[in-house]
């Protein structure tokens, strides 16, 4: 039952790390791709120099908000998916150790009535 659980818990945290690089590559591709689609049409559009220049400029601000956005929209993401993992951990921690501490407060209880049977049995005996 433990290796089970060892084994769900790498699968599963595999499984966290391919969607979090997805969501990255996902947000890098989308940020680079909206660049250069907006940087060729601004440079291909029939526009004036001066024109062209002052779009791009301030194209290059708004696509940078949205980059910027996105980060942050899946660092808060990232975010809250480790705190929920470390508290899942916790939990679980001391599940595992409160489950130890009462199999060594029944060893205990057992060597204890064991200790106690033999005494009585000597008393018998004598």
């Amino acid at each position: 039952m433990k290796i089970r659980d060892l084994l769900e818990n790498r699968k599963r945290a595999r499984r966290k790390a391919a969607r979090k690089k997805a969501a990255k590559n996902i947000a890098v591709g989308a940020g680079v791709g909206a660049a250069v689609g907006l940087t060729a049409g601004v440079l291909l559009a029939p526009k004036s120099g001066k024109e062209t220049r002052e779009e791009l400029a301030e194209n290059v601000k708004d696509v940078a908000e949205k980059v910027a956005d996105s980060t942050k929209k899946t660092a808060r993401r990232v975010s809250v998916g480790t705190k929920k993992a470390a508290g899942l951990l916790k939990e679980k921690i001391t599940e595992l150790k409160n489950r130890k501490v009462n199999e060594e407060v029944e060893i205990s209880q057992d060597n204890k009535d064991n200790d106690q049977e033999e005494a009585e049995n000597e008393v018998l005996e004598n």
